[in-house]
C-alpha cells in the first residue's frame, strides 16, 4: 500500500471491540492496551480509545493516579503497520484541530493524520494533570516508546527492552514524539537511533530513562505500590510538581525540537514514497519483526 496517494477503500478487520481496558482500584486508574495477539500494536482504534480512557481518568475526581499498561507478553510493538486492523484511511472524530486526513492527497494525508494521532495525542497525554506511570514488560518499540515516555514514571520488568529501529528500517529519524535526546544523553541517543538496536531495562535505568527495574513477577506489585502512594498524596501538589519539571523541559526546547524533527520525519516519508513507492519503504509488520529478531540474535 502506498500511504501518500489518494485514499483507497481498504477493508479493516478489528479483532476486538475493546482495544483498551479500563479499571479504577483505590484511586488508581489502570489503562491497559488490549491487542495482545498483535503485541499491542497501535492502530487508530486503539489511539482514540486511549484518549477516551485518559480523558475519563482526568474527569474522575476519584482518580488520583493513572497507570498505562499492556496486556500480554509485550507492552507495545509500536504503530500498527501490518495487522488486519490497520486503519490508516479511516476517519475518527477529531480531538485536536487538524481536520480530516482521509481526503488529503499525497504527503498531506500522513502529515495531517500524524499531527493528531501521534504527536498531538502524546503531548495531550503528557499534560494530564495527574501523575502517570508506564508499566513496561517485554517489547517497548518505536510507537511504544512514545506511550511510555509521556508518562511521568516508568517501571519496567527485567526482561523489558526499548528500541527505535525506524532509521535502519525506513530511513526515518525516529518516531514522531521525538523525546530521544531528552530521555537519553545525546551520544547515546545517536547510538539508539542510528543503530536501532535494543536497549535492555538495566541500561535504560542507568541513563534515568527508567525509574525502577524489577522481576516480571513483581512488576504489577511494584507499580501498584508507587501508584497507591501517589494516589494518597495531595492532588494539587502532584499536579504542580509534574508541571514544574515539564516546564523545565520546555525551557530546554523540547517542544521546538519535536516540531523540527516532525518535519524531518515527514520529509523522510515523502522521500521513501518518491524513491521506493511506499512511505515506510515497504516495511511490513512481519518484515520489521523478522529484522528485529535477527538483529537480537546476532
Amino acid at each position: 500500500m502506498n500511504d501518500l496517494v489518494e485514499p483507497k477503500a481498504v477493508e479493516i478487520t478489528y479483532e476486538t471491540d475493546e482495544p483498551i481496558l479500563y479499571e479504577v482500584v483505590d484511586g488508581v486508574a489502570w489503562i491497559t492496551m488490549n491487542r495482545p495477539g498483535f503485541n499491542n500494536a497501535q492502530n487508530g482504534q486503539m489511539t482514540y480509545a486511549l484518549d477516551d480512557a485518559f480523558q475519563r481518568a482526568t474527569n474522575d475526581d476519584a482518580v488520583k493516579c493513572i497507570v498505562l499498561a499492556g496486556n500480554g507478553k509485550h507492552f507495545s510493538a509500536g504503530h500498527d503497520i501490518g495487522t488486519p486492523g490497520r486503519d490508516l484511511h479511516h476517519e475518527f472524530d477529531k480531538r485536536l484541530m487538524f481536520g480530516t486526513h482521509t481526503n488529503k492527497p499525497a504527503a498531506e494525508l500522513l502529515y495531517t493524520r500524524e499531527q493528531e494521532q501521534y504527536l498531538g495525542m502524546c503531548r495531550r497525554w503528557r499534560d494530564v494533570p495527574k501523575p502517570t506511570i508506564a508499566m513496561v514488560q517485554g517489547a517497548c518499540i518505536a510507537g511504544g516508546l512514545m506511550l511510555a515516555w509521556v508518562c511521568d514514571l516508568i517501571v519496567a520488568s527485567e526482561d523489558a527492552f526499548f528500541q527505535d529501529p525506524v532509521n535502519p528500517l525506513m530511513g526515518i529519524p525516529g518516531v514522531e514524539y521525538f523525546a530521544h535526546a531528552y530521555e537519553l544523553p545525546p551520544r547515546v541517543a545517536k547510538e539508539f537511533l542510528l543503530l536501532g538496536e535494543r536497549m535492555n531495562a538495566a541500561r535504560a535505568y542507568s541513563f534515568g530513562m527508567v525509574n525502577k527495574v524489577v522481576p516480571r513477577e513483581e512488576l504489577h506489585e511494584a507499580t501498584n505500590a508507587w501508584a497507591t502512594k501517589l494516589a494518597g498524596q495531595n492532588r494539587l501538589g502532584n499536579w504542580l510538581t509534574k508541571q514544574s519539571v515539564n516546564h523545565v523541559e520546555e525551557l530546554r526546547g523540547k517542544r521546538s525540537a519535536m516540531d523540527a524533527v516532525f518535519h524531518m520525519h515527514h520529509f523522510a516519508h515523502a522521500q521513501n514514497d518518491l524513491v521506493k513507492g511506499d512511505s515506510i519503504a515497504g516495511v511490513s509488520g512481519k518484515s520489521a519483526a523478522d529484522s528485529n529478531k535477527k538483529a537480537a540474535a546476532e
